[in-house]
């Protein structure tokens, strides 16, 4: 039985005066006013208002979140169904730009012989009348035939309260970086790396080894360690892309390349 406010305004009087609640059978939007005349020609009016939803939590929020990712590995599509609005926009760790048509249709279970669960971290809210903002990290845990990887993302919902209702109207997910695992290779390659690569003659860099370690020195900025990942491939801690040494026709490093986002900026090796 929803609950309702019947409020007696009595001409003459600043005061509403509660006479009834609760009250059957009424649409949550209605709001009734009637006029009778009393004894004494006393004009009274009847108001009744249905009470506001209550507000949402973050606790709330979060838990209807993670009843979406707990649905993922199932590939059950009904609480993305419930929470997305159907005119929303979400931006994935892909940089893909999905309606809600979309979204609904990647969630599809996972193949034979993976498992997986997501947990929310490190939330922060601001909820302010029918607005609502949620930021979390989601760390992944996924097993492909007994093995075992992670991924680390950060997403941010905005949930817009209609007709009562709350639902997603925008999400955008960012995927953390990480550092690939290193490899091993033999530090006896390093010299063939070392020397000086140049974009123009006055823009250089160098490539130096301890006979243990490689490192990359941009002009007087401090030498930094280049870690292996597998044969002529480095990264930096820290530092999306790779350093590449690849190999000419006679075994020889003639160029450096700085991959960042899938693109090259190459250097041509000086000396």
């Amino acid at each position: 039985m929803r609950k309702a406010i019947i409020l007696i305004f009595v001409i003459g009087s600043t005061s509403p005066t509660l006479i009834s609640s609760p009250a059957k059978n009424e649409s949550a939007n209605t709001i009734r006013t009637a006029s009778n005349t009393q004894p004494g020609n006393t004009r009274v009016g009847v108001a009744q208002a249905v009470m506001p939803q209550a507000e949402i939590t973050q606790a709330e929020l979060l838990r209807r979140t993670q009843g979406l990712f707990d649905a993922v590995s199932s590939g059950n599509q009904a609480p993305w169904r419930k929470y997305f609005a159907d005119d929303c926009l979400y931006f994935d760790e892909k940089g893909r730009n999905m309606d809600k048509a979309a979204l609904i249709a990647d969630v599809t279970p996972l193949p034979p012989g993976y498992s997986g669960v997501i947990i929310l971290e490190k939330a922060q809210s601001h909820i302010e009348g029918d607005m609502a903002i949620l930021s979390y990290d989601q760390n992944e845990k996924e097993t492909i035939y007994g093995q075992t990887v992670t991924a680390h993302y950060h997403e941010t919902d905005t949930w817009m309260r209609r007709h009562r209702d709350w639902q997603i109207v925008a999400a955008q997910v960012l995927r953390y970086y990480e550092d690939p695992a290193p490899g091993k290779v033999d530090p006896a390659s390093f010299s063939g790396y070392a020397g000086t690569y140049q974009l123009t003659p006055t823009v250089t860099l160098t490539i130096s080894t301890d006979g243990f370690q490689l490192y990359r020195q941009r002009g007087s900025h401090p030498k930094e360690l280049l870690i292996p990942e597998a044969a002529g491939i480095f990264f930096r801690k820290g530092v999306e892309g790779r350093i590449l040494f690849p190999l000419a026709d006679d075994g020889k490093v003639e160029s450096l390349i700085d991959r960042r986002n899938n693109e090259d900026v190459v250097w041509k090796k000086m000396k």
